[in-house]
């Protein structure tokens, strides 16, 4: 496969996109640095209610959805499919 994806994942809080993010290149060889951003709640404006989005480039689109699924989930997170 040989397609620039971008994968959304979405975790609890920010220490753990951050720990998700530092841990992609090691795990998946990942060469492009994570965007990680806040994604508060409709409404709200607590950070205790906001998730914590990673957005992971894969230019070659050779991380494996299920893979990535699972790594997430290490984190109580999961991946936003398209």
């Amino acid at each position: 496969m040989d397609e620039d994806v971008t994968h959304l994942l979405v975790l609890p809080d920010r220490d753990a996109a951050q720990e998700a993010a530092d841990g992609l290149a090691d795990r998946f060889g990942t060469t492009r640095e994570p965007q990680l951003v806040r994604d508060a709640l409709a409404g709200e404006d607590d950070a205790e209610d906001a998730q914590w989005l990673v957005l992971v480039s894969d230019p070659e689109g050779r991380i494996a959805p299920a893979d990535l699924d699972a790594y997430a989930a290490g984190w109580d997170g999961w991946v936003e499919r398209p």
